[in-house]
């Protein structure tokens, strides 16, 4: 997650990322010393970091055989994460989803996915709203 947080930062991982990281990266993010003295008490995840684990019912309903989906017509709509609690280091993530609509606009098909994360513990860390469009 520390390499992570610091390439979506802008530092250089895999080359021992040399000096500090870029200065509007979080300390809470990296430095374990600095994020036990902050809010939460410890380390976090980069936000961005839930994309890794909650896209994961998106990618199985646009591959659903039963909807039909040409690949090659399909464009990333958009996605929204609502954060309601803060991911660590150590957390088992368990994602869950359901296609929550489909529809046809402008000679355009729509799929629209939610999911839900939760950690280890049950907790409902993040939400996502997942939308893919087919062209023609």
């Amino acid at each position: 997650m520390r390499e992570f947080t610091l390439a979506v930062g802008g530092a250089k991982p895999g080359a021992g990322t040399p000096g500090e990281p870029p200065a509007h990266v979080s300390p809470l993010l990296y430095d374990a010393q600095a994020a036990k003295a902050g809010p939460h008490g410890g380390l976090i995840a980069f936000p961005s970091f839930a994309v890794v684990f909650a896209i994961r019912p998106f990618s199985a309903a646009i591959a659903d055989p039963a909807l039909n989906i040409n690949m090659q017509m399909l464009v990333h709509g958009e996605q929204d994460l609502e954060f309601l609690d803060v991911m660590r280091p150590g957390d088992v993530m368990t994602t869950t989803g359901r296609i929550a609509d489909l529809y046809e606009r402008a000679r355009m098909g729509f799929v629209i996915v939610t999911s839900e994360s939760r950690n280890q513990h049950g907790t409902l860390v993040v939400k996502g709203t997942w939308t893919a469009i087919i062209r023609g």
